[in-house]
């Protein structure tokens, strides 16, 4: 029988590998333990969880992200993309600017995927893409305040340094690991970039995107209790519709966008959020929505419509997935998915190399929107959990999750995604371990 098997698998190996995914799923399917209060509890903490996603997350980050990503592989000049970020270019230089431009952006793992895609695609080197992929959701400086101000100032200083350093050494090393294969990348991007590049002056572009970005960003903006950072919280609507003004407008001067077009597409926003004032995300889906079908009328502008679609398309799907199968793992805070959280509380109660380990594992696949990661390492140091589990927690946590490794796949490829995620894993854990064993107690 298993030379049968073998004959088989050595004929038609395509068809045993499908016949393989078939059997697996059909035993899957058949032991599934339904009707357990676990099981089925945990599959409702998936639903949960996809559902508050979608309604909080897809339409006021990804979609933006979204429009961002795809104004970036049009508008942004490929030659200036190479001279700064390229695989080419110089290391500190390119690193620096990488991981300044992420901490400028105060998003989670997952919608700084579409601009991590972006700048990649444009020609971005491995090294510098990575820094700004990791620096994006953990360095901001939002969170690192936040982190102070709410877990003690030695932890949040600990973390942002340590996300800096992070940033840095991985593209580093995501360069030395892959630099033949990056300059080759190189020499195909060099031949092909020019006759591409926009002759948009670099003040307008540099407008353009700092607009979108800040209306990304503000829009976004989390309530911090009892700080400065709740004032602008308070106002963040009246700062979008400002930013989101000045965006039209240099549409309309710069781009030659119909300021009737635009005077059209406010209207229809002002009248959703007039119907339903208490769905924010109606009226800002209007408005991306419309303005992607304004661009697609545009032939100029057309492409920046069509590569927006096709980052979605990509990235959307996967994202979906993954958050639903880490609802369903792990749950939502404070609710269990398959693994109880008592355990996971019990595993990181001290500051041993286990526990550090395990905090690093369990954060880089649980999914956390930006800024909940504080309250959430609140509650389990508050339940006894170690400051270096905690501190590896907060450097591999914001920065992965299990639907940003499933997109980052897509990007870069299986094998460069796993040594990525292996090294914020095994930096989270030297950092944590470090920290809480020889660092000074508090």
């Amino acid at each position: 029988m298993l030379n049968s098997l073998r004959t088989l698998y050595r004929d038609n190996p395509k068809e045993a590998h499908l016949a393989a995914l078939v059997l697996a799923g059909f035993l899957a399917i058949y032991f599934i333990p339904a009707g357990t209060q676990r099981f089925d509890n945990a599959v409702l903490e998936a639903v949960r969880l996809t559902n508050w996603y979608a309604r909080e997350h897809v339409i006021l980050c990804l979609l933006p992200a979204f429009v961002i990503a795809g104004a970036m592989a049009v508008y942004i000049s490929q030659g200036s993309v190479m001279q700064y970020l390229g695989p080419d270019a110089s290391r500190p230089i390119a690193l620096g600017v990488a991981a300044i431009s992420g901490t400028l952006l105060a998003v989670c793992s997952c919608t700084v995927l579409p601009l991590f895609g972006g700048i990649y695609k444009r020609g971005a080197g491995l090294g510098p893409a990575i820094a700004f992929l990791y620096s994006g959701p953990a360095i901001n400086i939002i969170a690192i305040v936040v982190t102070a101000k709410i877990l003690g100032a030695e932890i949040g200083i600990a973390r942002g340094v340590g996300a800096i350093a992070f940033a840095i050494v991985i593209g580093m090393i995501m360069h030395l690991i892959y630099r033949r294969e990056e300059a080759a990348r190189a020499k195909t991007s060099a031949r092909g970039f020019a006759a591409t590049d926009t002759e948009k002056p670099l003040g307008t572009t540099i407008t353009f995107f700092a607009l979108m970005i800040a209306v990304l960003v503000f829009a976004n903006w989390a309530p911090v209790e009892n700080s400065i950072w709740m004032a602008v919280f308070n106002h963040k609507w009246l700062i979008t519709i400002v930013l989101s003004a000045g965006l039209a407008v240099l549409l309309i001067w710069q781009f030659n966008w119909s300021a009737t077009h635009l005077l059209l597409l406010a209207g229809l926003v002002i009248l959703a959020a007039l119907i339903v004032p208490d769905a924010p995300q109606l009226a800002f889906a209007i408005g991306i929505g419309g303005m992607m079908l304004i661009a697609l009328s545009r032939p100029k502008d057309r492409e920046w419509a069509d590569q927006s679609w096709d980052f979605t398309k990509q990235i959307l799907p996967l994202l979906v997935i993954g958050v639903f199968v880490a609802g369903l793992l792990l749950g939502r805070p404070g609710h269990d998915g398959l693994i109880p959280a008592r355990w996971v509380n019990a595993a990181v109660g001290d500051n041993s190399l286990k526990s550090t380990i395990l905090a690093s594992v369990l954060g880089a696949f649980m999914y956390f929107s930006t800024l909940t990661e504080v309250p959430i390492v609140q509650a389990l140091m508050g339940a006894g959990m170690g400051k270096g589990p905690a501190l590896s927690l907060l450097l591999a946590g914001p920065a992965l999750s299990l639907p940003n490794m499933l997109v980052i796949r897509t990007v870069i490829g299986t094998q460069k995604t796993m040594v990525y995620c292996a090294l914020v894993i095994v930096m989270a854990t030297i950092t944590g371990f470090i920290y809480g064993n020889y660092w000074p107690a508090n």
